[in-house]
């Protein structure tokens, strides 16, 4: 029997992809999506649960379908997403319910996946110039976000001491750029104008939504346990990657930040999380040589990150997005994958 994936937040950008990327590999059987709403991506094989962000249910899922390896990508690292409550539930309680599943009696599951963020670093200006993985932040968190990682990370390092036969993964990401993916920094760069905090140009370390996913599956696929940091080569200025999406400078006084910035945000002109705000004022830089020496090369450069999204942001501005979103339909995909009117060489496709 092949192996058998669970994967949570399927219903987000990064589950999905990640849930596209396995159907194509022929040693994988079955995948299992859980989230909170339908799946916004076509997906031919994968199965779809609903489930609360807590994944209460997680247990009896894991047992019922005896699956052996979970990548766990819903980890909320924006804080202006969810309110706080929210963040703590989906972020620490969830992912307690997660590995409590996972190191059940009996459990199936042999190798757990986490996407992390290297938010958990912080952001500080007692920062070393570059972190390894081993390196401690040097700061207290700021941010409820960099708070719930934190606990997150502590969680998974307690589960893998517990559970030596389980592959356990963390990955700490960058922050990304893309084609397809919104966050505070892609959002702001696409617009005409664009924060930074006066008397600060932090140098800023970027990696590609491509490579997000290749490295989510480069894990999995080997196998491969540890915990590394994912970032393409390369820092920039913030200042540079403003020129660089044609954005123009909206500096904030550095003391009162945010009471400055609050009618901005409340506006929609600019999104300015904690965690997002402390990072331009002191940037962040990871060093990615664990990654390298397992096997996994990076596309994109910093720079080449930049240059993708924003020329996909230009297309975007040119002729809008011409592609429909797609909706995913439970009686839809079982008519074009079981009803004996469709033919067999188009029942594992999406309509």
């Amino acid at each position: 029997m092949g192996r058998r994936v669970l994967i949570t937040g399927l219903d987000t950008f990064w589950g999905g992809r990640m849930a596209q990327t396995l159907e194509s590999d022929p040693e994988i059987d079955m995948i299992l999506g859980m989230g909170n709403s339908e799946p916004k991506v076509a997906l031919e094989r994968t199965e779809f649960v609903r489930a609360d962000q807590t994944y209460s249910i997680l247990s009896r899922i894991v047992r019922a379908t005896q699956v052996d390896t979970i990548v766990h990508t819903f980890l909320v690292v924006d804080s202006t997403l969810v309110p706080g409550r929210a963040l703590h539930e989906i972020n620490v309680i969830g992912t307690m319910n997660l590995l409590a599943a996972a190191g059940q009696a009996n459990s199936p599951v042999r190798q757990v996946v986490v996407k992390s963020s290297t938010t958990v670093y912080g952001s500080a200006p007692t920062d070393p110039y570059t972190f390894r993985e081993e390196t401690p932040r040097t700061s207290p968190p700021n941010s409820r976000v960099e708070r719930s990682l934190l606990e997150v990370e502590g969680f998974v390092r307690d589960f893998a001491e517990d559970n030596p036969a389980t592959v356990v993964t963390v990955l700490r990401f960058a922050n990304v750029l893309g084609s397809d993916i919104v966050t505070p920094i892609s959002t702001n760069l696409s617009h005409r104008l664009a924060p930074s905090v006066a008397g600060f140009d932090p140098l800023l370390q970027f990696v590609e939504e491509d490579d997000v996913v290749r490295a989510l599956e480069h894990v999995t696929s080997r196998r491969i346990s540890g915990l590394y940091n994912v970032a393409g080569d390369g820092r920039l200025p913030w200042s540079e990657v403003m020129a660089m999406c044609g954005a123009h400078n909206l500096p904030l006084p550095p003391v009162g930040t945010r009471a400055f910035a609050g009618p901005l945000i409340r506006m929609g002109a600019i999104e300015l999380p904690p965690e997002t705000e402390s990072l331009l004022r002191f940037g962040r830089g990871v060093d990615t040589t664990r990654l390298k020496q397992t096997g996994f090369t990076f596309r994109y450069t910093t720079a080449g990150a930049v240059e993708n999204f924003i020329r996909a942001v230009r297309l975007r501005r040119s002729v809008g997005r011409s592609q429909p979103g797609y909706t995913y339909e439970q009686d839809v995909e079982q008519f074009f994958r079981h009803s004996p009117a469709v033919v067999a060489d188009t029942k594992t496709s999406p309509p």
